[in-house]
């Protein structure tokens, strides 16, 4: 009797692994489009994901999917085109509709820099074979690409998956995910069940060979020094701001020393507390700044709560004010706590035993510094694991992927439908 199920379930997988097999194309036209529309949140100068969200729900409604079957919810945002930050949900119904198997993925993009930098228009998809240049096609259109192929799988061959499947293509990602995973969160907290896992494709290696099951705790502050303006002949009547800004950022390297653990399944293994963006100050070389404003980028392991830090921080903050008599406040830019989703889970054994049986390699859990939605859904209690096949140039200029490993995720992704 096991057999029996057994052949079958090879049946179903090689059906549906040649479904998209067939689809290069697809792939090609859906990159294409998207990367016409410009999904740029408006804190970088665009218009947001209206136009792009519109376009995969005609598109998925086209391809058979029910209008019940997919539905959009818009986190309210002035600044958007159409007052509007969208998220898209596609719905693949499955034996097991009480815990579902989510895949989700952003529809946002980060602006081109320079276009003169790239070898054609930034928004124009660019095709050389296996490989697909534009902005946005690999981070994060790569994982949209694969997730609805998975999805059209199992709607065309008429195979219905272990879990209920729901795609999510997000809003705002690259900004923290007000608009997206965290309004959803916040807002219609029943969209999310106990029992449910995550995939989530948007971080990976080339050989498709870590699963990200933990991310550092992330915390930005914006540190602001208020001091006296002076003549830059007269420093004795001034306090300088800009002079009690550079003794902080060495103060503050001392966190590092005081969050001092590491661990190896995070690359690099330590806590780091990065000073970055500075504000302009004075226009002219002969004033002393009475105010300065600068940015702290820590990524914490989680081990240390952040409420830590911040006593840390502010210590260090008072100890300045005092020895400068200058006024020193900081304000927190963002804030991410999250467990690690557990290494011998459900989820990561399922895409752990996909992943050798598509890719041929074996994959092994790690952390990672940067943020991703994965945080908001650990924190609800939902399994989730971050992986992805991928080049690795998200954010570059001629940022490229491969339509190979578009078509291998979605193929990982089915399998691990089968068994889910």
């Amino acid at each position: 009797m096991r057999q029996m199920r057994y052949a079958g379930g090879m049946h179903n997988r090689d059906r549906l692994f040649a479904f998209i097999e067939g689809c290069r194309e697809t792939v090609i036209a859906l990159q294409r489009e998207m990367c016409a529309r410009q999904a740029v949140s408006p804190l970088s100068g665009g218009e947001g994901e209206l136009d792009k969200a519109r376009y995969l729900e005609d598109f998925l409604r086209g391809k058979g999917f029910a209008d019940t079957a997919v539905a959009r919810i818009d986190a309210p945002a002035p600044d958007a085109k159409g007052g509007v930050r969208p998220n898209v949900i596609a719905t693949v119904p499955g034996k097991n509709d009480e815990a579902r198997f989510w895949v989700i993925s952003h529809l946002d993009v980060v602006p081109p820099g320079d276009p003169a930098l790239w070898s054609g228009s930034p928004w124009e998809l660019a095709v050389d074979g296996d490989v697909l240049t534009g902005r946005g096609v690999e981070d994060n259109q790569q994982g949209i690409c694969s997730s609805i192929l998975a999805a059209l799988a199992f709607v065309e061959t008429g195979i219905v998956p272990e879990r209920t499947l729901k795609l999510l293509f997000a809003a705002d990602e690259e900004n923290g995910s007000e608009f997206g995973i965290g309004y959803l969160m916040e807002q219609h907290p029943a969209l999310f069940r106990p029992g449910d896992m995550a995939l989530i494709p948007d971080a990976g290696n080339a050989e498709g060979s870590e699963i990200e099951i933990a991310e550092k705790n992330l915390l930005w502050l914006k540190i602001t020094v208020e001091g006296k303006q002076a003549h830059g002949s007269r420093p004795d009547l001034g306090i300088n701001a800009h002079r009690i800004q550079a003794e902080l950022v060495c103060a503050l390297q001392g966190l590092s020393a005081r969050f001092s653990a590491t661990d190896s399944l995070f690359d690099p293994p330590y806590s780091s507390f990065e000073p970055t963006k500075i504000e302009a100050n004075v226009p002219n070389i002969n004033t002393i700044p009475g105010s300065g404003t600068f940015y702290l980028d820590c990524r914490v392991l989680p081990r240390y709560p952040l409420k830590e830090v911040l006593l840390a921080v502010g210590s260090l903050l008072k100890a300045a004010e005092k020895k400068h008599g200058a006024t020193i406040r900081f304000h927190i830019e963002q804030m991410q706590e999250s467990p690690a989703t557990q290494a011998d889970s459900p989820l990561v054994k399922r895409l752990s035993k996909s992943i050798h049986g598509v890719l041929g390699v074996t994959p092994h859990c790690i952390g990672i510094g940067g943020g991703t939605v994965a945080a908001y859904l650990r924190r609800a209690g939902i399994d989730s694991a971050v992986w992805s096949k991928l080049k690795g140039n998200a954010h570059k200029v001629n940022e490229s992927a491969l339509v190979s490993n578009v078509l291998a995720e979605a193929k990982v992704m089915a399998d691990v439908l089968l068994g889910a």
